[in-house]
């Protein structure tokens, strides 16, 4: 019998379903109310061009802005918790993902797990599989806007760029801000509350304000 407090149920008709319900009622919700807008988010996604993938698991509805000329593709698998209840942690708002410009390529892997924050492509960002992401982080591959006051006043939103690859078994934990122009290695870790402006290498733990490897994985 699968236990429910390392996975959830595969069926919401099983024993684990219905003693899970008993234990924690509040997961019990959250999964009938993902129920509930499971047609609103395949309705969602296809209306953006994004085809709806195998074992999609959407608590609360994201923000999709995507641009027509702009490529999004996410892998199976996929969990976004978009509502505060979703997650002990309390994401300050629903999950973002952006892609800002023609041209732009937002692409997510297998496994990708995903609570509050933004991802945001101007230019490239490009996550492996098996990736988890904390509540409220934010990953940009651009700075928005251009730090020269004269370029700021003619061209507000033409901040530099750089893409951002993510590999496969990353975690990062909440709180993070991933910024433009970095890879973060297979199998590392970020530790909560991180800057990451420079490159991680694999299978390490990296964490602070700029993050720095803090020792091997």
């Amino acid at each position: 019998m699968t236990d429910y407090k390392t996975a959830p149920p595969d069926s919401l008709m099983s024993t684990s379903a219905v003693q899970m319900a008993l234990d924690m009622p509040w997961k019990a919700i959250n999964e009938l109310e993902r129920l509930l807008l499971l047609p609103l988010a395949r309705l969602q996604f296809a209306l953006v061009g994004v085809a709806w993938g195998a074992g999609w698991k959407l608590y609360g509805l994201p923000i999709i802005q995507k641009h027509r000329r702009s490529t999004l593709t996410i892998g199976a698998q996929l969990e976004l918790r978009s509502t505060a209840r979703s997650n002990p942690l309390g994401p300050h708002r629903p999950v973002i993902l952006s892609t800002r410009r023609p041209g732009a390529v937002l692409q997510i892997g297998d496994d990708f797990g995903m609570t509050g924050g933004s991802i945001v492509a101007e230019e490239r960002v490009i996550i492996g599989n098996r990736v988890t992401v904390g509540a409220n982080t934010i990953i940009a591959d651009t700075d928005f806007h251009p730090l020269d006051p004269l370029r700021r006043q003619q061209t507000p939103i033409d901040g530099a760029t750089a893409p951002i690859a993510i590999e496969d078994d990353v975690f990062i934990g909440m709180q993070c801000l991933i910024l433009k122009g970095i890879t973060i290695g297979a199998g590392s870790v970020i530790g909560a509350g991180s800057v990451v402006t420079r490159d991680v290498p694999p299978g390490v733990i990296a964490a602070g304000n700029p993050a720095h490897v803090i020792r091997a994985l």
